[in-house]
């Protein structure tokens, strides 16, 4: 981490390795983020309907799911499917370049590992996670809207005005701002495992695996003390 943020002020700037990573862990990940928070936002509508409909609280539905979707589910739930994925192929791929001795020949050209392999992937992770982020909360409302039309007989007007109503800026916010950390800690875990990755193509397969597990475990606790910070800054 030090080694990476010294390198942040030290030119050139890796802007085209950057914007390549931006679109290998952002653009590739939309289908994958579209479908899983598509059917999230239908199967957490079914079950706060079955819930609410215990006490007459239909209407409650658009609140209730966006509310969860802004502030828990699209950051978190993100965070943790993408950086499975993306985390992996982090290690992977530096992992890969490690056992090669890509990345000894990188130190003995002169240039700084830190600099040419992670910096332009964590700064990527954290520019791209916000926008999948917001990018899945609006599938998984229109996935709501969807389930909310068919089956409860809620209009698409009706859930849009009463989301509106009851979700202020703070909301989307405490969950937006979780982001970049998330990316930060994917794109780190990620590199981390792949630079210290040994013993060829079994070594590759193994950081690969810590890397996942690494990921999805530290975003889940990072997650707990983000939310108690962000609601001591905007409040419940």
């Amino acid at each position: 981490i030090v080694r990476t943020f010294r390198a942040m002020f030290r030119r050139p700037l890796e802007l085209k390795a950057i914007i390549s990573q931006m679109e290998s862990l952002g653009v590739r990940s939309l289908a994958i983020v579209a479908v899983t928070s598509l059917f999230i936002g239908m199967v957490m509508t079914l079950q706060f309907a079955f819930g609410l409909q215990r006490f007459g609280g239909i209407e409650f539905i658009p609140r209730v799911v966006v509310l969860s979707f802004a502030r828990e589910l699209a950051p978190t739930l993100t965070a943790v499917i993408v950086g499975g994925r993306i985390g992996s192929g982090m290690a992977a791929e530096v992992g890969a370049m490690n056992v090669t001795e890509q990345v000894d020949a990188i130190r003995a050209l002169g240039a700084d590992p830190a600099k040419k392999l992670v910096l332009p992937r964590m700064v990527a992770s954290i520019l791209v996670m916000p926008i999948l982020s917001v990018f899945a909360l609006t599938l998984g409302t229109i996935g709501a809207i969807f389930i909310c039309t068919l089956q409860f007989d809620i209009t698409p007007d009706f859930f849009i005005q009463s989301s509106l109503e009851s979700m202020r800026l703070s909301d989307f916010m405490s969950g937006l701002m979780k982001t970049p950390f998330f990316g930060f800690i994917i794109s780190i875990v990620g590199c981390h495992f792949g630079l210290r990755t040994t013993g060829g193509t079994e070594g590759v397969g193994l950081s690969t695996t810590r890397t996942v597990v690494v990921v999805s475990i530290a975003i889940l606790v990072a997650d707990f003390f983000l939310t108690k910070i962000f609601i001591g800054i905007f409040g419940g």
